[in-house]
């Protein structure tokens, strides 16, 4: 059994051997072509990146520190419900409001001919939103959260002891946050920027819909549009050293952050508590924390079901309802099935773990904590690019059959990429089980699976429920894997929607679109309960164990 797990976790990690083995394998013919776009594309795609990333760094920047600064350290009208508000752009896809503010903003739409009239403009009245400055708006509007969510939590637990340390010793208000506050939760926010950039570059809907140059709508062009299956491999590795680099980031700040947090204590005391803003101060703090959440979800959600509604009454057209049954069904489908088998997959490896299951397991396991990492992008190459090989060596293996157009090879994608949410959340549900109660069992000559069946299930019930729900949302919102991979006439509710957003059918695309948000508020629901649930017990925000933020596509 723990040999066949540490195999079985070894198989989920080969798409990210697959693309760095390619550097092995390119003949010379491949390296003249690799040379040939080293000089013309490879320059657009590295500084359209490159300012991509820095814009979406700087605005998640501010727009996150800034709104978890405003409800930990300060008291205002609004405060309480702006705490769990905040978080529910999380819920939002990047290309789902990239469909909405398209829509919502060109130049045809209601919104702008009625400003135009009113003003008594002829012109457009803003650029593009279809542009590189579009798209860091865009992203900054639904990844702040991260940082905010990790901010806030530094705050939170830790930052009212200095706090009050600082002002017996005579620091005004403005120097306790400048200089006790704000470098506090330092590590949060490099923390949740790593996370923030990673996403960015994983991103494939919005710099398609938008004709970005970026790496990963670069490699999706490579591959299907060029057929260079090896000048795609190439920039998956190079994107794939740059989000390793963004991890070992993040996992860094991490270590820093627990390690601070460690040494507070929960000293609370009245004078420490947030200080009261009036007038002109409220304000702005008001719509500091308010301005994000109409950005970045109301608006875009009232513009859909608006966008809904009109379709819903187009004589023409109208909406497809069986074909949205359908499409629905799949995904559904695909999740619950995805969601099961990462479930499985996690108790398992978790309970062997816990059993002492060597060095080899666990390094395996480590290993697949890193598919959470990789782009769709990456990991579609990583595994096409194996089953190409094999192909043309044994030309008659039905390995290409088997894993390209199928299920098997969908799960397979989907497992390697969501195994790690599965197992962060049963293993947060371990650690609340004491090893006294298997030591126990073990002397009453209780055997592993009896152990595992009738004492870690019922008390992992809740862990292992929560492990298939965030698998379920992060498969039925995932785009770029799915779009390679998925098996004919099993359409998911993403794929259908940047489908009907790249053919300019953005009515149609309002229903999935408003079908994938509605299930991405679970994880939103859950991680905004597990946090007041928290406050309310330890008297400061913690965030909770083994549940993450959804990502997008």
């Amino acid at each position: 059994m723990r040999l066949l797990l540490t195999l079985l976790c070894l198989a989920l990690a080969l798409p990210v051997l697959g693309v760095l083995g390619s550097w092995f394998v390119a003949d010379a013919g491949a390296w003249q072509i690799l040379l040939h776009q080293a000089r013309t594309v490879l320059p657009d795609y590295t500084l359209q990146s490159l300012l991509l990333s820095t814009g979406v760094a700087v605005g998640v920047v501010l727009v996150g520190a800034g709104a978890a600064a405003a409800v930990s350290l300060f008291e205002f009208p609004g405060r309480r419900s702006f705490e769990w508000a905040l978080l529910l752009p999380l819920a939002m896809p990047a290309y789902v409001l990239a469909y909405a503010w398209t829509d919502a903003l060109q130049y045809s739409s209601p919104l702008q001919e009625g400003l135009r009239k009113l003003l008594g403009v002829r012109g457009a009245l803003w650029p593009d939103i279809r542009s590189l400055w579009g798209a860091v708006l865009l992203f900054v509007l639904c990844l702040y959260p991260y940082v905010y969510l990790l901010a806030r939590t530094a705050l939170g637990e830790r930052a009212v002891q200095l706090l009050e340390a600082a002002r017996l010793l005579g620091a005004g208000p403005r120097r306790r946050i400048l200089e006790v506050a704000l470098p506090l939760a330092r590590p949060a926010i490099a923390a949740g920027v790593a996370l923030a950039l990673m996403e960015t570059l994983a991103d494939y809907g919005v710099s398609a819909y938008f004709g970005l140059s970026t790496f990963s709508a670069g490699i999706y062009k490579a591959w299907l549009v060029m057929n260079d299956g090896v000048a795609a491999a190439q920039l998956a590795s190079a994107l794939l050293l740059v989000v390793g680099l963004l991890l070992a980031m993040e996992r860094a700040a991490q270590r820093r952050l627990r390690f601070s947090a460690s040494r507070s204590g929960a000293m609370h005391s009245a004078d420490a508590r947030p200080l009261r803003l009036r007038g002109r101060a409220a304000v702005l703090a008001w719509l500091l924390c308010a301005l994000p959440v109409v950005l970045g979800f109301v608006l875009p959600v009232a513009w859909l079901a608006w966008m809904l509604w009109q379709e819903a009454h187009n004589a023409e057209f109208g909406l497809p309802l069986a074909r949205f049954a359908q499409w629905s069904w799949s995904t559904l489908r695909l999740g619950l099935l995805a969601a099961v088998l990462a479930s499985t997959l996690a108790l398992a490896v978790s309970f062997m773990l816990r059993r002492g299951g060597g060095r080899a397991l666990s390094a395996a396991a480590r290993v697949l904590a890193l598919g959470y990492a990789m782009p769709g992008a990456v990991l579609a190459v990583g595994i096409l690019i194996p089953v190409g090989w094999v192909q043309q060596r044994w030309p008659e293996a039905p390995l290409a059959s088997l894993v390209t157009g199928t299920i098997f090879g969908l799960m397979y994608a989907y497992l390697a990429r969501f195994s790690s949410v599965a197992m962060q959340s049963v293993e947060s549900g371990y650690a609340r089980v004491p090893i006294s109660v298997d030591e126990t069992a073990r002397m009453l000559g209780a055997g592993a699976w009896r152990v595992l069946l009738r004492l870690h299930a019922p008390l992992l019930r809740r862990s292992a429920l929560a492990a298939m729900l965030l698998v379920l949302v992060d498969t039925m919102k995932e785009l770029p894997a799915t779009l390679v991979l998925r098996p004919f006439g099993s359409d998911t509710l993403a794929v259908v929607a940047f489908n009907f957003a790249r053919d300019e059918r953005l009515g149609e695309a309002a229903l999935p679109s408003l079908a994938i948000v509605l299930v991405g508020l679970i994880p939103v629901i859950m991680l905004s309960r597990a946090l007041r649930g928290s406050a309310e017990q330890a008297g400061a925000v913690a965030p909770p164990a083994g549940i993450e933020p959804a990502s997008g596509a």
